[in-house]
C-alpha cells in the first residue's frame, strides 16, 4: 500500500509533517499536553496536565527524562529562558515554577492557595525577555499581565478586562521579541496585542480567531502564531502576514521551535505531538 507523507507551507517555506513525534518508555504515557518549548540544545519540553508533568524529548524524538510530580498541580505554560532554565506555569496551583534542566526546582514566582490571588489567578503563559525580566499572562482568573525582574519582584502589573488598547479577555500566549517588545494573545479579542517592555501599548495584529500560542523563532526571524481555526499564522516582527497553514488535527494549543527552522505543535484535544520540519 502506497502512502504520502503530508506537507504544508508557510509563505515561501515547505515543511514535512511528522506525526507523531516522541517515542515514551514503558509505562509512561502522555495525558493532556498543554504547551512546549525548546531549549538551546534542541530538546523539546512538554508539558501536560497530567503526572509527569513535564516531559523532555531529544530533537530526534527519543525520551530523556520527565520531572515536575509532587510539585506542580495543572501545567499550562513553558518557556525556556535565555539562561536554559525551565519556567513552567501551574494555572491551578497558581505559580509560575523555574528548573533547571535536571528537573530540580530553583524558585517560584506567587503563592499557592489560599492566597492565590497575590498576584496570581490562575495564570496561563510566561516568557523571559533578553534582559532577564519574566513576563506571565495572568490569563483565567485575572486579565492581567505581571512584570517581574530576573530575580523574582513584581516590578508592576497592566490590563484589565475589556475590548480597547491594553485590556485583555483572556490574555493566554505571551512572547518576548529579541529588541523587548511583548507579544499577548488576546484570545477572546481575537488579537496580539503588542506592548513595550513597561506594558505601554503599540499596536495589534488581527485575523486570528482565539489565538492560543506565539513562537518567535530564535534566529530572529518570523512569529507563529496558533488559534482555534485550527491554523497556524507566520508573521514578520512588525505584524506582517506571510503564510498561514493547518498543520495540526484539532488545535496548536502550544507552539515552539529550534533554531534549525524545525516548529512543534501541541494540542489539548489530541495527545500528539506534531514536528514540521523545513525543507529545502
Amino acid at each position: 500500500m502506497q502512502t504520502t507523507t503530508p506537507h504544508v507551507g508557510l509563505g515561501e517555506q515547505i515543511y514535512r509533517v511528522e506525526r507523531p513525534f516522541g517515542t515514551l518508555p514503558p509505562g509512561v504515557a502522555f495525558g493532556m499536553i498543554s504547551k512546549c518549548a525548546v531549549d538551546a540544545e534542541g530538546r523539546l519540553y512538554i508539558c501536560q496536565r497530567s503526572d509527569p508533568p513535564v516531559i523532555v524529548f531529544d530533537g530526534d524524538g527519543r525520551f530523556v527524562r520527565s520531572f515536575g510530580q509532587g510539585l506542580i498541580t495543572d501545567s499550562h505554560g513553558i518557556a525556556i529562558s535565555p539562561d536554559q532554565h525551565v519556567l513552567v506555569v501551574d494555572r491551578d496551583g497558581h505559580q509560575v515554577l523555574c528548573f533547571d534542566q535536571t528537573g530540580s526546582l530553583l524558585f517560584a514566582l506567587g503563592d499557592r492557595e489560599p492566597h492565590f490571588q497575590a498576584p496570581f489567578n490562575h495564570p496561563t503563559d510566561v516568557a523571559q525577555a533578553p534582559n532577564g525580566d519574566i513576563y506571565v499572562a495572568d490569563g483565567y482568573g485575572n486579565t492581567r499581565v505581571h512584570r517581574f525582574s530576573a530575580g523574582g519582584e513584581l516590578k508592576h502589573s497592566w490590563g484589565e478586562p475589556g475590548t480597547g488598547p491594553g485590556q485583555f479577555t483572556t490574555p493566554h500566549g505571551i512572547k518576548a521579541l529579541p529588541g523587548g517588545r511583548i507579544l499577548v494573545g488576546d484570545r477572546e479579542n481575537n488579537r496580539v496585542q503588542v506592548f513595550d517592555a513597561d506594558g505601554i501599548y503599540l499596536s495589534e495584529w488581527r485575523g486570528f480567531f482565539h489565538p492560543m500560542e506565539i513562537h518567535v523563532d530564535p534566529r530572529g526571524g518570523l512569529v507563529y502564531v496558533s488559534d482555534q481555526i485550527p491554523r497556524v499564522h507566520a508573521l514578520t516582527p512588525e505584524g506582517r502576514l506571510v503564510g498561514a497553514c493547518k498543520p495540526v488535527l484539532a488545535q496548536g494549543h502550544g507552539t515552539s521551535g529550534d533554531a534549525e527552522g524545525n516548529l512543534y505543535f501541541v494540542e489539548t484535544r489530541v495527545p500528539v505531538i506534531t514536528k514540521l520540519v523545513p525543507l529545502d
